[in-house]
């Protein structure tokens, strides 16, 4: 499957038709849909009329006709929207949700809805890792994660309040973005952190992020100058990388400082990771309090429990960590995306813990597959930039990816 770069190139040249890739994306979601089972809903006539009407236009909008899969967390007018709920199950939105608007706007035509963990929280949904199907592809957006890395679609749309993109993006070997806080409006995707969740999406290739980006938010990401100084930071919790992760993510930053950039060991202060906690908890317990008790899962019951004992001077004091951390004097950081490659086992998605201080800051975020664990399998490496520096980040990405692919 190509990306959305090379789609469009080739589709804004006539050289493929949207039909064509739409009808190929079909056949290999067919093919491989019963194994990898990252899809809640494939729309294959509505996302086949859509490319034949885009296919006739004379002026294409920019991304003229590219498929994409939308996280079933975010709404659609025209699909069943489930939330990764029995209790929503047959829901229909009345309107599309900001994001996926823009996209349809833009070009895009929708494929489906990828499956979602409950309320894009803890309880896994029934996606496999296309990497090896006895793992997690990770959560809470692992239909998005594993479907473009099978190469179902060239890029899908999901979530992040703790670590769900840039942990299934690891796990599962694809480029997982996660933007900084609001630069997508989140108007028609479920709440579960107001204050935390934010907006993300896959690719197969660093050279569609610009083209996603501005499809999504109607802003070009202009060139930023080449990075000079990056950070290395293994966090309060690098005692929770397993330690190949842990060798892999030294060398990759030892690799990287002799390519001629300085690279500086960073550390931030402590209880960022719980303050996360803390916030999420707490205003997921307010989300989901109109929700069922009753036909909730118990791990879920048990976090809003949690989240409703978190006390207003808890919360307070989180916020206040959170606003007070600057982000250290380098072009972008270098940290962990996960602890490990992909664990074995589909009843846990693994563990959020590496993403939570990142997100908490409102950072822009990017998994670049450029590593590997002892099985062979892929590692993802974290870069982070200063929350607003989306430019900056996908500077340094590149940078990175260049000199260490």
């Amino acid at each position: 499957m190509i990306g959305v770069a090379q789609a469009v190139a080739r589709l804004s040249r006539r050289e493929l038709s949207a039909e064509e890739l739409v009808g190929q994306c079909l056949a290999h979601i067919e093919e491989r849909e019963p194994v990898v089972q990252a899809w809640q809903l494939v729309d294959g006539e509505g996302a086949l009329r859509e490319a034949r009407r885009i296919d006739g236009l004379r002026e294409r909008p920019p991304l003229c006709g590219v498929p994409v899969g939308i996280k079933d967390l975010i709404d659609t007018f025209d699909l069943p929207t489930e939330y990764g709920s029995p209790i929503h199950r047959g829901h229909q939105p009345s309107r599309d949700a900001g994001c996926v608007r823009a996209l349809r706007e833009a070009g895009a035509v929708i494929l489906g809805k990828t499956v979602t963990t409950e309320f894009a929280v803890y309880t896994p949904g029934k996606t496999r890792n296309p990497r090896d199907t006895r793992r997690t592809p990770g959560g809470s957006s692992s239909g998005s994660a594993a479907a473009v890395a099978d190469g179902m679609v060239p890029f899908a749309l999901g979530t992040q309040t703790a670590g769900s993109v840039i942990r299934p993006a690891s796990y599962c070997g694809v480029i997982g973005w996660k933007g900084s806080f609001g630069v997508v409006s989140l108007a028609g995707v479920h709440p579960l952190a107001p204050s935390l969740d934010t907006l993300g999406f896959f690719v197969r290739e660093l050279e569609d992020v610009p083209l996603v980006f501005e499809a999504l938010t109607g802003r070009r990401l202009r060139p930023a100058a080449p990075p000079r100084r990056f950070g290395f930071c293994r966090t309060e919790l690098w005692d929770r990388v397993e330690p190949s992760a842990q060798r892999a993510l030294e060398e990759a930053a030892q690799r990287l400082a002799l390519t001629g950039v300085e690279v500086v060991d960073v550390e931030l202060p402590p209880g960022l990771a719980e303050a996360q906690i803390a916030i999420m908890g707490a205003e997921a317990a307010v989300s989901l309090r109109g929700e069922p008790r009753e036909q909730l899962s118990q791990r879920l019951r048990e976090m809003i429990d949690e989240g409703f004992a978190v006390s207003p001077e808890r919360l307070r004091a989180a916020h206040k960590l959170a606003g007070s951390t600057a982000f250290p004097l380098v072009d972008a950081i270098l940290a962990a995306a996960a602890p490990s490659e992909a664990p074995l086992g589909l009843t846990a998605t693994g563990d959020p813990a590496l993403s939570r201080i990142w997100t908490l800051l409102g950072a822009p975020c990017v998994s670049l597959p450029l590593l590997h664990g002892p099985s062979g399998l892929p590692l993802g490496l974290q870069l982070i930039a200063g929350r607003g520096e989306d430019e900056r980040l996908l500077a340094a990405a590149a940078y990175v990816e260049q000199n260490l692919h």
